[in-house]
């Protein structure tokens, strides 16, 4: 089940309205990747402009963990909300410890992303973060995760295989929606809820062991 061009235009449209999506330019840019400055030594990774859809990130890109920019350095710690997101032509990205979460919509729509490597530093993926990206195969989750967004691995329809370490406690609404290709879900201990729909239309998917540790699904 891929996701229609309607369903993205929704999605798109909703997310807006609620304010998800930031609407402040960049701050400065290093080396092709866009920043903004959250407090004193600091940064996000961003898009360019003021567009959330530009698309701009092609290729492979490695993200540092630390910039400097005009003198000054930065630690390079989310991934912001949008950054990536519509980038078709984006292949690869190396996230480096030093980021601790990756907001809503990161990566939503990048279909030419076959793998992502979520370092340990990383605590929480939010909402839609890999939203549409269908030609996710390989999805590795850091051990310092905590919850993963409502839809945040929706219509990744060529996923095959997920590993959700203990350290998870909670898997949003529609996290593992319509991936169709999903044969194998492995939960750590550590969850407690599991949103509605979770993992709806993973219609490849035979079976699913549920934790003890699960109270709410």
């Amino acid at each position: 089940m891929k996701c229609s061009k309607l369903h993205r235009a929704i999605i798109a449209v909703a997310m807006t309205l609620i304010g998800w999506l930031p609407s402040q330019a960049h701050d400065f840019e290093v080396d092709g990747i866009y920043y903004n400055i959250s407090d004193n030594n600091n940064v996000s990774v961003t898009y360019k402009g003021d567009s959330q859809y530009s698309g701009e990130y092609q290729g492979n890109v490695i993200i540092p963990e630390v910039v400097i920019y005009d003198g000054a350095t930065y630690n390079v710690t989310r991934i912001g909300s949008g950054a990536f997101q519509y980038s078709e032509g984006l292949i690869s990205v190396e996230i480096p410890n030093s980021v601790t979460r990756i907001e809503v919509t990161a990566f939503q729509y990048c279909t030419s992303l076959t793998s992502i490597e979520i370092p340990n530093s990383v605590t929480s993926i939010g909402s839609y973060a890999f939203n549409g990206c269908e030609s996710l195969t390989s999805v590795t989750i850091g051990n310092g995760i905590k919850s993963i967004g409502s839809g945040a691995f929706e219509y990744c329809t060529s996923l095959t295989s997920i590993e959700i370490p203990n350290s998870v406690t909670s898997i949003g609404s529609y996290a593992f929606n319509g991936c169709e290709s999903l044969t194998s879900v492995t939960i750590g201990n550590g969850i407690k809820s599991i949103g509605s729909g979770a993992f709806e239309y993973c219609t490849s998917l035979t079976s699913i062991e549920i934790p003890n540790s699960v109270t709410s699904i």
